[in-house]
């Protein structure tokens, strides 16, 4: 009987490195999309009020709902530098920006590889930081609870509130080839005012 080898995540990890390398974080953490990597951040902060532009993605007011965060929307021209701050927090929105050293020391940027970014994978975000702490939290909330260094993940015996927000593998990889392709660093698109969208 073949015995199954234990999963490397490996490639996951040089994906970060190489992120790291190119924006000038020195801490990357990868998930499954921005919007759960933006969560991860609030939940890790422990959020409870803010504000942020009233002209940006749809899911970002879904997920004040879902968080129990009050929040007012503000008007932001953000456009032009593909990311706005989270006011009362250090948590931005960068979903809309990728280029080199664009790292901004003390703050917590959240990114996006989806559809019409600069670095087009799918269902890929990841997180910037230059917080140890931040860091080891947020690489295990995104993997259930589990510390993807430890195999088999049995062997792990304590652990924290997890989601299962990791990217496939296959992403990763291919992630670590189009980062060398990236030429532009901001994508311009126009948001309705959330302030008019009802949620029932």
């Amino acid at each position: 009987m073949e015995l199954v080898q234990p999963m490397s995540f490996q490639v996951l990890f040089d994906f970060e490195t190489a992120l790291a390398e190119y924006t000038g974080a020195p801490y990357v953490v990868l998930t499954d999309g921005c919007t759960h990597a933006i969560e991860l951040c609030l939940r890790y902060e422990k959020v409870a009020e803010l504000s942020f532009p009233a002209h940006t993605y749809l899911s970002i007011l879904q997920l004040m709902r879902q968080l129990n965060i009050k929040y007012e929307l503000v008007e932001c021209d953000w456009f032009d530098q593909g990311e706005y701050q989270f006011g009362n927090t250090g948590i931005w929105d960068s979903a809309r920006r990728l280029a080199p050293g664009m790292y901004r020391a003390g703050q917590i940027q959240c990114l996006s590889f989806g559809n019409g970014k600069p670095l087009q994978l799918g269902k890929v975000g990841a997180v910037l930081t230059d917080d140890l702490s931040v860091y080891q939290s947020l690489s295990q909330m995104r993997s259930d609870g589990r510390d993807l260094r430890v195999h088999p993940w049995s062997d792990q015996k304590q652990f924290h509130q997890g989601y299962h927000y990791c990217p496939t593998l296959e992403d990763c990889d291919r992630g670590i080839e189009l980062l060398k392709l990236v030429t532009k660093s901001v994508t311009k698109i126009p948001y309705p005012d959330l302030r008019y969208i009802h949620i029932s």
